[in-house]
């Protein structure tokens, strides 16, 4: 059996819902959907779509690392915004992050986050090369 490593970020959602941050199987590396919520339970940029992808993807990294895995190894990212009219601000941001990796991305509106302030929420997939 393959050994699976789950990754905590230590909040009391990850019990009640039963979800790990990550999970790694092997050389795949899978991140929960991300939103930009810190560790107090406060949503971080409030109205700026672009300070929410930039913290997710911040958040993305730290849970990779965790994983033995980085940024460079993600080859699929999803995007769910609650206003596609702003996927341009998150793209740059996201691009900003992604530019020289270019994973593939799929990007959807949903009609809502778990709370009103949240704009942006993402998932990534990452496969770790060895050597």
């Amino acid at each position: 059996m393959t050994h699976r490593q789950r990754i905590s970020s230590g909040t009391p959602w990850e019990d009640i819902v039963g979800y790990s941050r990550a999970v790694r199987v092997g050389n795949v590396v899978e991140v929960a959907g991300t939103t930009a919520v810190d560790e107090h339970g406060q949503v971080v940029g409030v109205g700026d779509p672009t300070a929410q992808t930039t913290y997710i993807l911040t958040k993305i990294g730290h849970a990779l690392n965790a994983a033995s895995a980085t940024l460079a190894d993600v080859v699929r990212t999803r995007m769910f915004v609650t206003d596609i009219a702003r996927w341009e601000a998150i793209g740059r941001a996201h691009g900003a992050f992604f530019g020289d990796i270019k994973p593939v991305a799929t990007m959807i509106q949903v009609s809502a986050l778990i709370s009103p302030d949240l704009l942006v929420e993402i998932e990534a997939t990452a496969i770790v090369v060895d050597g």
